[in-house]
């Protein structure tokens, strides 16, 4: 089918300190999260003036992308919608609808499968036309792109200039960590029709950006920035138990890269460039945080070669992919169910 416009999906972000508390109570609604766990999430927010970087972030990535679709001659209007703060999903799609878009494509900020991370969005899609109601605009999400070479070069690049900044060292005792949001271990194994679909990817990444980057490196694939109930699994290790289980096993200098994330969100600025940082200073370990590809030209390209891929006829712009796990345009209806979702 035709598309009229395309849609920057994203979390979304507190911008103010009066924002954080209703921001985070959107994100955990129906998460039984314990208070405690909430005002201290909440902390992490005022440590950085209750603003967080995301809407800017997102901000700057509208800009590239209106630029790279005028490069290409692509005049589709580009418009931007949020999970848990303003803009608002619901907001957008009412815009979009009153500027006369009947259809769109949406670029969700996450390129992994998983109910938060890709069946939640098609949720809050559902959700939003809904609230816009019959004249809201049909709208579909772009396939997952976590073997795209516009994510994998940036993240590699990323690698390279954060085991560049540190001291050199024997190779064994230098180890490339990368991690991705900690998700219940439920829903991990519900990701996919065929199950485990968020850690595949994941790994299948990790291993496409070591091999770009660091190929004589040994790496492992951590967790950080875990929230919910104590008493329910997720996955793990945590990336500040792994350093010191790497400590102990004399390592002496790591690079970390966050490639469960597209730009610099509080998560990687708190758990990694605070929490981890000051972890591994404890332990003695020289510590590198590497970069997100965020406005990276290249990743900025990928999203207007997805939006080609499905807007043009078929065969025009094939998929570029890197790896070899299965994609697909259209999410089966049963797709990262899962029992830990959030209700009501």
């Amino acid at each position: 089918m035709g598309y009229d416009a395309v849609l920057l999906l994203s979390f979304g972000g507190p911008e103010r300190p009066e924002d954080v508390l209703p921001f985070l109570q959107n994100v955990t609604r129906g998460r039984r999260v314990p208070p405690e766990r909430l005002a201290e999430v909440a902390e992490h927010y005022q440590h950085f003036g209750g603003v967080s970087p995301i809407n800017d972030q997102c901000r700057a990535l509208l800009a590239a992308m209106r630029a790279e679709f005028d490069r290409h001659q692509l005049d589709t209007p580009v418009y931007w919608g949020n999970r848990n703060w303003h803009p608002m999903l619901a907001d957008t799609l009412a815009q979009a609808r009153d500027d006369g878009v009947e259809s769109a494509v949406a670029f969700v900020t996450s390129p992994y499968g998983s109910y938060s991370s890709c069946r939640q969005y098609l949720e809050d899609i559902a959700a939003a036309r809904a609230a816009v109601g019959p004249r809201a605009p049909v709208v579909h999400k772009l396939r997952h792109y976590h073997d795209h070479p516009g994510l994998v070069e940036p993240f590699a690049d990323g690698v390279r200039q954060a085991l560049a900044s540190l001291a050199p060292a024997p190779r064994e005792a230098t180890r490339l960590v990368f991690t991705a949001h900690s998700i219940p271990v439920e829903m991990a194994e519900c990701a996919g029709p065929e199950g485990g679909r968020y850690e595949a990817q994941l790994a299948e990444t990790a291993a496409l950006v070591a091999a770009a980057a660091a190929p004589d490196l040994p790496y492992d694939l951590v967790w950080q920035s875990r929230s919910g109930p104590p008493q329910v699994p997720w996955l793990e290790p945590d990336i500040n138990d792994h350093l010191g289980t790497l400590a102990e096993q004399g390592v002496g200098a790591v690079a970390v890269s966050p490639i469960g994330f597209i730009s610099d969100h509080l998560e990687v600025m708190w758990d990694l460039d605070t929490e981890a940082a000051d972890t591994a200073k404890q332990l003695g370990l020289e510590y590198a945080r590497a970069a997100t590809p965020g406005t990276d030209p290249r990743f900025v390209a990928m999203i207007r070669e997805l939006v080609q891929e499905r807007m043009v006829p078929e065969g025009d712009h094939p998929a570029r992919r890197m790896g070899t796990l299965p994609v697909w345009d259209t999410c089966l209806s049963h797709c990262c169910q899962s029992r830990s979702a959030p209700r009501g």
